[in-house]
Formats: structure tokens, sequence, C-alpha cells
């Protein structure tokens, strides 16, 4: 989706892992700067003319690079999808289930709430955009985790490549009393920690994703859990699946693996 979050360097360190071990792949790792559908196109498109085989993926929406992903498999290349997926076929789509995993953000933040006697109250979440799938699944998840329940969850808001966005919505929210905070990836939830750290404030923060700058922020109670996604098992599995593909040996599409999620807390670590 763009070449900042360390969250996309891990699924290509598992490319790069799977391509040593198998051997004669010429892999190559590239994305747009920021978020978007039509940067992404055209990086697919460059690879097609480059003479790629197989492309895998984080689709940066459902539906905004399709065209580009029909001209490559029309060009005969294999399409994996890793961490979010496009609605166009595909040989097969390797990701965390972020509903799933976003109930259990849900039952976690519930569990830390309980854990302060905190019965009721207002929940901020921050998503990344409106288009990107797999987080607004887990907005999905979380919410449904607390439906039937005395909390509040505010209507979400998305950082847009901006992180100023989440800083200024958490700022509103310590204003509102907000009792927690969930961030759906690993850019807002370290905006979440970094604004109250600038605020001199403490809430309840569930996230995801493990980058340094969000352990740390686990580690120092900033941040009270993280869901660690296992990406390194999406690109090296993923590579290897296209591999297997091109050769013939894998002849499903349309498959989908879940490559779960781990809670990631300041006593786990």
């Amino acid at each position: 989706m763009d070449l900042s979050d360390s969250y996309w360097k891990s699924i290509d360190n598992g490319c790069i892992d799977a391509a040593t071990q198998l051997g004669n792949i010429c892999y190559k790792w590239t994305g747009p700067d920021t978020r978007d559908d039509a940067q992404q196109s055209a990086c697919i498109d460059a690879a097609v003319a480059d003479g790629a085989n197989a492309i895998l993926i984080a689709a940066n929406s459902a539906e905004g690079i399709n065209d580009s992903l029909r001209k490559a498999a029309d060009a005969g290349c294999k399409i994996v999808y890793v961490d979010s997926a496009a609605s166009y076929d595909c040989v097969t789509a390797l990701s965390t289930d972020n509903v799933a995993a976003s109930r259990t953000a849900g039952e976690t933040m519930k569990s830390a709430l309980q854990e302060q006697g905190i019965t009721s109250g207002t929940i901020g979440i921050m998503g990344v955009t409106v288009d990107t799938a797999s987080c607004v699944a887990r907005e999905q998840g979380f919410r449904e985790a607390f439906e039937g329940t005395a909390f509040t969850l505010s209507d979400t808001v998305y950082m847009q490549d901006n992180t100023e966005n989440v800083k200024n919505a958490v700022a509103e929210g310590i204003s509102q009393e907000y009792i927690g905070f969930f961030g759906t990836n690993e850019g807002t939830t370290a905006a979440v920690g970094t604004a109250l750290q600038e605020e001199g404030t403490q809430s309840i923060v569930i996230g995801f994703d493990t980058s340094d700058t969000v352990l740390e922020m686990v580690s120092d109670g900033i941040i009270y859990a993280t869901m660690k996604q296992n990406p390194e098992v999406m690109g090296r599995d993923g590579l290897k699946i296209a591999v297997q593909a091109l050769e013939g040996t894998y002849t499903d599409t349309n498959t989908k693996t879940d490559t779960g999620v781990t809670v990631i807390t300041q006593d786990a670590m």
C-alpha cells in the first residue's frame, strides 16, 4: 500500500526469505509513496511491463485497482493477495481475519476496562481511509465486540496519511473524557500513543501491529495491548504459492488463509 509502514517491510522480509530458499527467483519490492489507488495501479502496470510472472499485493482498496489487476491477469500474471485483497480473482489471499482479530481487540479492551472498574463511556476509533478494506473490517469487528454493552463507540476518524488527524481526534476525545482509543493499524496506533504523550495523559489504548515504536509504547505502558499479525508468513507463504501456481502444482483459485494474531501486552513482553 505504501513504502512507509514497517509492517510492509516485514512482508518483504518474508518474500526475500522464500526467494532465497527457492532460488532462481527474480524478486522486486515496490509500492506507492502514499496510499493511493492510481499510484498503486501504476506500480502494477510497471511490474507487468517489466515482465512480472506473478504479483503479490496488499490492495489499497477493494475496487480501485481492479482494472490494472485485470490487465496483469490477461498478461499471464498470477495474483496473490497479502494482508488486504481486492475483489478481483486471485490464486490465493493470505491475511489476518480482520473481523475476528478485532473482536479479540475489543474483548481485550473490555477486560482492561473491567480491571479499572469502568463499565460505561466513549471509546475513540482511528481508521486509515474509508477504502482500506482490512482496517474497515477491523472497525467492524471491534464494534461487534461492544454490541449490547453500556459503552459508546465514536464515529471513526480517518488518518488519511496525516497523523495530525489522529492527534487532533485524541485531543478532542480527551476533552470529552473518552475512556479509551482503538487504532486499526501501525500508523494510527503509534499516532494515538504519541498524542497521549504530548497531551500528558493516560488512556486505555488497543492497537494493531508491532513496529519498534508501537512495541516500545506497549513496554512503557502507554499502549495497553496491540494485535500482532504475521506479515512474514504472508510474504513467505504467498511467494511460495505464487511459484507453485506458475509451475502448475497449485491449481486452486480464490483460496483464503487466516494467518492469525497474538495479543501483545506489557506483561507478555
